[in-house]
């Protein structure tokens, strides 16, 4: 990224307010970043282990899969999901409270008796599966805001701060060579009004 900048004082003045904003921000930003990985490894531990525990309900849900074909599914529906919002390292996750499912009567005299377990298994898929979504979407939302702040680490560590330095260091070098050159001329032409001086007298 190349920076625009003009060889005098104001631009320099400039140029070390942005880079010393930089150089604070950075270290704020980075422990973002770990806060927002620690997060994203959470969060796929958690999704890794409601994975299983879903694959395990489905094998439970198959030992019955000859059963379930007179099995009544609007029985069970999902009545309600109830979430709540966190900040998470100055990102903004939805959080699961409840999972609200509803289990309609059925006759029990005429239904056989493994529908209750039927229910109970239905339930626990049920809810599993609403976890293991809400995690997924959570965990969506939590890589993205690693990898923008990952990327605004990297522009500021590798881009801007160094270009920020060789600007401020190209403009104190040109402000020490005129100044020097200002000298040099000024002592010039002050030997040379001696000279003049000690020819006329």
């Amino acid at each position: 990224m190349a920076i625009k900048f003009q060889y005098n004082k104001t631009s320099l003045q400039q140029l070390e307010k942005n880079l010393k904003m930089r150089q604070r921000t950075l270290p704020i930003i980075k422990s973002k970043e770990t806060a927002l990985r620690l997060e994203v490894k959470k969060c796929k531990e958690e999704a890794e282990e409601l994975d299983r525990k879903l694959r395990e309900q489905i094998g439970g849900y198959e030992t019955m899969y000859a059963l379930w074909g007179e099995f009544d599914t609007s029985l069970v529906a999902l009545r309600d999901v109830e979430l709540d919002v966190k900040k998470i390292a100055g990102v903004r996750v939805p959080i699961l409270k409840a999972i609200r499912l509803e289990a309609r009567p059925f006759g029990l005299f005429s239904a056989p008796k493994w529908y209750f377990d039927g229910i109970k298994l239905l339930e626990g898929l049920a809810k599993t599966a609403v976890e293991h979504e809400f995690v997924q979407a959570k965990l969506q939302l939590l890589e993205h805001a690693r990898k923008k702040t990952t990327q605004k680490v990297n522009l500021f560590e590798k881009v801007q701060i160094p270009g920020f330095q060789e600007a401020v260091r190209k403009i104190k070098r040109f402000m020490e060579d005129e100044e020097n050159l200002s000298k040099s001329s000024q002592k010039i032409l002050k030997s040379l009004q001696e000279k003049r001086k000690e020819a006329e007298s």
